[in-house]
């Protein structure tokens, strides 16, 4: 399954039923569409080649030719679906992984709130002291975004226990800021620690799958993912690829803003790890 297939997967939902009726024909018929005319893809379809003009467009595509070649380029493949199944070989599971991750993204950034991402880059730019808080599987996203705020000279400590995110939650004050990561939004260590890192006067940031859950009453910003965690998938694979994605695009928010300041600290750490080299 290529990605305009997968594209063409996440936005079914959103399409009239002009449209659907197009994304089933070309689902149902691989590779057949590189043959037609718009007039013969709009027969076949049922449809009307406006509609043909608007499916290719929705695709991302600047009309329907574009649609053809890029369909075609994909065309070839075995489809595959999403769901990885007994008996799959290794490659087939990649080919899986990788599809799951490319929808998971795609949806986070339909639901990703522009005006929550900018206050979260604001808060941090301008904080005196960050503390990122996860657990399990998230502990690992809050590691690597202290890493990457503290390279770009913000003061950012990752906490993954819970008594020691406890302990750094009662010393931040106003100015500074305490971003927690969850997945489910119910890690009651998390929400706890996030409680009490608003009552001390900081500011609140969660980064937590979509819905409601308790993490969303003690966040002052709220940055959503949207990955879905079925059987055998637990450790929400896709999860902490899209929750990666949102620290990546703070930490440039942060190193852009901050600019010179930004670019001497990352430069200073560099130079500082060159001893660390052969």
């Amino acid at each position: 399954m290529g990605k305009l297939s997968i594209k063409m997967k996440h936005l079914y939902p959103s399409m009239g039923k002009a449209e659907r009726q197009v994304a089933d024909w070309v689902e149902a018929n691989p590779g057949k569409i590189i043959s037609l005319s718009i007039v013969e893809l709009a027969e076949q379809c049922g449809c009307s080649e406006a509609t043909i003009v608007r499916f290719s467009k929705r695709l991302g595509m600047s009309g329907f030719q574009e649609l053809k070649i890029s369909l075609a380029a994909e065309g070839g493949g075995t489809p595959v679906s999403t769901h990885i199944v007994s008996g799959d070989s290794p490659f087939q599971i990649y080919e899986k992984v990788c599809n799951d991750m490319f929808l998971s993204l795609e949806k986070t950034k339909q639901i990703l709130s522009a005006d929550a991402l900018q206050k979260a880059s604001d808060a941090l730019c301008g904080a005196g002291k960050i503390a990122l808080f996860g657990l399990g599987n998230s502990a690992s996203i809050a590691a690597d975004g202290a890493h990457k705020f503290l390279r770009a000279g913000l003061q950012a400590v990752a906490y993954s226990d819970n008594h020691m995110q406890v302990i750094a939650a009662s010393h931040l004050k106003k100015g500074d800021v305490a971003l927690a990561i969850s997945h489910s939004g119910s890690s009651k260590d998390i929400v706890e620690a996030l409680k009490l890192a608003k009552e001390h006067g900081a500011t609140t940031i969660a980064i937590t799958n979509n819905g409601k859950s308790p993490i969303l009453k003690p966040a002052d910003i709220v940055l959503f993912t949207a990955a879905e965690e079925t059987e055998h998938n637990i450790l929400g694979l896709t999860s902490r690829l899209t929750q990666l994605s949102i620290i990546d695009a703070l930490y440039f928010s942060i190193v852009y803003t901050r600019s010179q300041e930004a670019l001497e600290s990352i430069a200073e750490t560099e130079k500082s790890l060159q001893s660390k080299k052969y």
